[in-house]
């Protein structure tokens, strides 16, 4: 049973605990402190620590599958699975359980956030003594201070600048009271001055590997324009807390943020840097290719040393800072079955727990919606990215795991050779009716036959809670597995990304929708992504070669016309299941819209009749509540801390 890791935090302890995180102590050769006096950043040794425990510190927010499931989990991309305990049930929204102060996920994030932000203010403040530091690394502490504002503006609405010592200023006393700021002000006096900043005195081409760049901070100040931008539009009339008007202190309208933002993610497309669209989808998320040129901020792990992975090379207990995200929305595909002879005496498990990407450890804790594939990627002969995001096809791996059998004998008593199919998701649903058994059936998890085919088969509307496709984008790369199954059972040594340089052509697009003017419409920029997305090199699923050019094709199928959904469909396609989505409907605002109900078979095996289910999204629901671990630790009057609807 997966156990809730709720690390409870109040703003005065937290903060204390900046460089202290992790491994963070490993790296600054220092012994954890519950104190760091300013005197500490103005060492050489002291910035490059704390500069350091900022990359460090995104492991324990991307790839913590507890979070993870905060951003996707109750969006139309994703609901819980069969195995989903309280920490996945609640957060759908379905009569599973409330969202609370105690149950929310998102605690992760203030809990992650705070102590960040607080080595960055004493990194900025104090830096500069040194000497010998130089602009732009004082820049990198900016941008991941305006980073964890904007994750925290955007879950929670306004929260804190004065973290004890004053308004974005080093805090080194535990401080048990707090005030939160408004969504103005946190916008206004800290996210946007930081990254103005930073784009000012940041490198064209990265420090390290993976290290802050204009490019990237040119999309952060851009997203944080588009998304204030809807903040004061707010066409829904979604309430906002602290209560505060919707108007902008230095005067400008929603209309001057949209522009803003279409500019800014234009200087970043024209003025790339490193970066660049890879030339196919496939190598995007492929992991051989990780940190390839199109990412541009991950949270890093490795396969070649525990110290700089920041886990066990081998086993996992499922906690930050592990990459253990990509196991959510695993389901047991050990459970296949299929026979060494053909009157089915003796039947073995044909697909093996692997450390390969289109596999991995399964917990089956989050599921994708029927309408992801009806709907979302309805088009998977010309789109490349539903072939690119998903594993819809197992394959027989049992000589990994010591068994000799030449063949199995699968669907139809077929024999099926090593590496062919065992099951496949089919891509629509088939004009031959599917044999489907009444429950687990020969598969042993209850899927279904046609005539003449080796693999069982399970179509779009057939899949339920607890057999579904994989989410081939995340799973497990590593080349250390020999010939055999590899490490299935520890976290995931891949790095968790963040950032790509994709985003900037979606905000500009997004802008440009909502009235930005400039040199390229919203289908001009759209149209960019949606090519590439019709570029085949490899069929992923089919494992084979497939030199194609759909370009043409998915271009011409571009509407004339392009609006929020259209811009929120192709954002989902392009970065499904990566943790953008809850806040993509939140910042425009449409997701009791998009995500009000949901088609998905039942529980058990061989439940293949769609449930239409409705979940009760209210206003307040687009803010987080404060965690229950913020509030038990403050002293005084707390009543007014909370967000509404959540006391």
């Amino acid at each position: 049973m997966m156990k809730r890791f709720n690390r409870k935090f109040y703003i005065g302890s937290a903060l204390m605990m900046a460089l202290s995180l992790g491994s963070c102590e490993h790296i600054l050769d220092e012994q954890p402190r519950s104190i760091y006096e300013p005197g500490f950043f103005r060492t050489e040794k002291g910035v490059q620590g704390g500069i350091t425990s900022m990359y460090a510190h995104l492991r324990y927010i991307y790839g913590q599958a507890y979070y993870y499931n905060a951003t996707q989990t109750g969006t139309d991309e994703v609901t819980y699975a069969q195995s989903a305990d309280q920490n996945f049930l609640v957060m759908d929204l379905s009569g599973q359980g409330e969202i609370n102060s105690s149950s929310s996920r998102a605690d992760v994030l203030w809990g992650a956030a705070f102590p960040n932000i607080n080595t960055a203010s004493g990194i900025i403040e104090n830096a500069a003594e040194v000497g010998s530091i130089p602009a732009s690394l004082i820049a990198e502490a900016r941008f991941f201070r305006a980073f964890d504002y904007f994750l925290l503006v955007q879950t929670f609405g306004g929260v804190p600048l004065d973290l004890g010592a004053g308004e974005l200023k080093f805090n080194t006393n535990p401080v048990r009271t707090s005030v939160r700021n408004t969504v103005p002000e946190v916008y206004t006096k800290a996210i946007f001055p930081d990254l103005l900043k930073a784009i000012e005195d940041l490198p064209d081409n990265p420090r390290v590997t993976g290290g802050v760049t204009k490019t990237l901070a040119r999309l952060y100040l851009a997203k944080a324009y588009l998304t204030y931008g809807w903040w004061l539009e707010n066409p829904n009339n979604i309430p906002t807390y602290p209560e505060a008007p919707r108007v902008d202190p230095d005067g400008q309208n929603a209309q001057w943020y949209f522009q803003q933002a279409y500019d800014v993610a234009m200087a970043g497309i024209n003025n790339p840097g490193p970066y660049r669209l890879q030339d196919t989808y496939y190598d995007v998320n492929r992991g051989s290719n990780d940190r390839n040129s199109e990412v541009m901020l991950f949270a890093d792990h490795t396969e070649t040393s525990e110290f700089y992975n920041g886990a066990s090379l081998t086993w996992s207990n499922g906690n930050a800072p592990e990459n253990f995200a990509g196991w959510m929305m695993t389901w047991n595909y050990t459970n296949l079955r299929s026979a060494t002879d053909q009157n089915w005496s003796n039947v073995i498990s044909s697909v093996q727990r692997e450390a390969h990407q289109a596999l991995g450890r399964p917990w089956t804790r989050m599921a994708p919606t029927i309408g992801v594939f009806t709907n979302t990627f309805a088009d998977k002969t010309n789109d490349s990215r539903y072939d690119g995001t998903f594993t819809t096809v197992y394959r027989g791996n049992w000589p990994k795991a010591g068994v000799s059998a030449p063949v199995v004998y699968n669907a139809n008593g077929l024999p099926v050779s090593p590496g062919g199919a065992i099951l496949t998701f089919l891509n629509e649903e088939p004009s031959t009716a599917i044999n489907y058994p009444s429950g687990a059936g020969k598969s042993n998890v209850g899927a279904g036959e046609i005539p003449g085919r080796s693999d069982f088969v399970i179509s779009p509307r057939g899949i339920n809670r607890i057999v579904y496709p994989g989410l081939w984008k995340l799973g497990p790369y590593r080349t250390d597995g020999g010939n055999g199954l590899g490490q299935p059972n520890a976290a995931s040594t891949r790095p968790f990304n963040i950032a790509k340089f994709s985003e900037l052509y979606f905000v500009a697009a997004e802008a440009a929708v909502k009235g930005a003017a400039g040199s390229q419409s919203a289908r001009d920029l759209i149209n960019v992504i949606r090519a590439r997305a019709g570029k085949w090199r490899w069929d992923n699923n089919g494992n084979v070669a497939k030199a194609e050019d759909r370009s043409a094709e998915m271009i011409a199928a571009t509407p004339a016309t392009i609006d929020i959904n259209y811009i929120l469909a192709e954002r989902s396609r392009e970065y499904y299941g990566e943790g953008y989505r809850w806040f993509d409907l939140v910042r425009t605002q449409k997701w009791g819209e998009l995500a009000g109900t949901y088609e998905i078979g039942g529980m058990g095996y061989g439940d293949h009749t769609p449930q239409r289910v409705t979940r009760n999204i209210q206003p307040h629901h687009y803010l987080r509540p404060i965690p229950i671990g913020q509030i038990d630790g403050m002293e005084g009057e707390t009543g007014g801390y909370q967000n509404p609807g959540y006391n």
